[in-house]
């Protein structure tokens, strides 16, 4: 572990080589100077452990997209280690899986949650407005989507600071351990989500209720899901239908603080909202890259690319491809052009919780315009340590 972190600096400090930098600072605080870099070097560049990576929105695209790519090697199962439910399997096991929970996310599902959504948002907010300052990740941007997906799974008392800091841990080993210490917050944090809802599947067998892990628990009783199965796949949708909306909120608000003028435009008409959480998506999206390898020896804007190889696909830099965005650097709420971006990746991976962060983060917007429109910065942001991952681990503001 110590020996690749050595690796890793020495590639990025002393060979300079751009995808290795985005691991380290400054490119870790900022990694859209270093997406420029490989984008001036053409459709793909070669990392230094020999696989790809591109940052060309054509490329990702068609890579995200196609079925002769995977997230894992052809007939080889997800790492017994670190097991990500569907999220790291290929069909079938993926499709059967993501079938399973794909209902309670639709739309239309979806749509019926808006009234709690505003009821727990204003809730947060009255709680804040009283002291004037505060964190907003702690205040709004964490309560809220772990108070939304807790409910719709069934997990009773939901613990905000105990998931934020699950949430945070494996988040952040995504992009691989950086320490021993790192490990044992992982290893934690996986032990006691997994003992929640061992303790949780017990109950619902018992004693059925109307949410998702009752859903889960009937389907096993079907042979639908395999009992080894039911922890990831819970532990999945508990992470990630928290995860990506934390950081959705707080990058936006970072980004329209950052911008005076967007922030004043969603004050004077609050219901650019959902643009606005478009336009974060694309221009400071929660989640920077994912990874694709090949099943075939095929060739790909004009690159001969060999049976399980690897490619990197950096949304981050996808979604600054100037192909496919005016002006991609400029932070705009009024983009006309920002439904192209690759925020929650595309194909059949395509993040299955996507309606429900975009409504939250949507009615988050709404009432923060509506009731704080003096909003500013009280403090220094400071940032997740993960590369994978983007967004504010603290970011204090002043309501008025």
């Amino acid at each position: 572990m110590y020996a690749e972190q050595g690796r890793g600096a020495y590639h990025a400090y002393v060979r300079r080589h751009p995808f290795t930098r985005l691991r380290f600072a400054p490119g870790r605080e900022d990694p859209y100077p270093i997406y420029e870099q490989i984008r001036s070097r053409g459709p793909f560049i070669e990392t230094p452990m020999g696989n790809l990576a591109t940052v060309d929105h054509a490329v990702c695209k068609d890579v995200l997209r196609s079925r002769r790519w995977g997230v894992q090697p052809e007939g080889q199962g997800p790492p017994e280690d670190f097991d990500l439910s569907f999220l790291d399997r290929n069909p079938p096991d993926h499709t059967r899986l993501r079938r399973l929970v794909a209902p309670a996310f639709s739309p239309r599902r979806t749509g019926g949650l808006r009234a709690g959504v505003d009821k727990t948002v204003d809730a947060l907010l009255d709680d804040v407005a009283a002291s004037g300052e505060f964190d907003l990740v702690a205040g709004l941007a964490a309560p809220l989507p772990i108070a939304v997906i807790s409910d719709l799974l069934g997990v009773p008392d939901a613990d905000t600071a105990a998931f934020s800091r699950y949430g945070a841990a494996i988040g952040s080993a995504l992009a691989g351990i950086r320490s021993l210490r790192h490990a044992r917050e992982v290893m934690a944090a996986n032990r006691a989500l997994e003992q929640l809802f061992l303790d949780l599947f017990e109950r619902r067998r018992a004693e059925p209720a109307d949410d998702l892990l009752t859903e889960i628990v009937a389907a096993e009783a079907a042979g639908e899901v395999a009992s080894a199965e039911m922890v990831p796949l819970c532990g999945l949708l508990l992470i990630a239908g928290f995860e990506t909306t934390v950081n959705l909120v707080g990058n936006a608000v970072n980004a329209l603080l950052d911008h005076p003028d967007q922030w004043a435009a969603l004050v004077a008409d609050p219901g650019r909202a959902g643009a606005a959480v478009q336009e974060t998506l694309r221009f400071d999206p929660p989640v920077q890259r994912t990874a694709r390898v090949s099943f075939d020896d095929t060739e790909v804007a004009g690159t001969e690319i060999t049976r399980n190889r690897w490619v990197n696909v950096l949304l981050g830099g996808a979604n600054r491809d100037p192909a496919v965005f005016a002006d991609p650097d400029v932070f705009d709420i009024g983009r006309t052009d920002g439904v192209e971006h690759l925020a929650f990746s595309s194909g059949i991976h395509h993040c299955v919780g996507r309606p429900l962060a975009e409504l939250e983060a949507t009615v988050a917007l709404v009432r923060l315009a509506e009731r704080f429109p003096r909003l500013r910065r009280a403090g220094a942001v400071r940032r997740r340590n993960a590369t994978l991952i983007r967004g504010p681990l603290v970011l204090p503001v002043a309501a008025g």
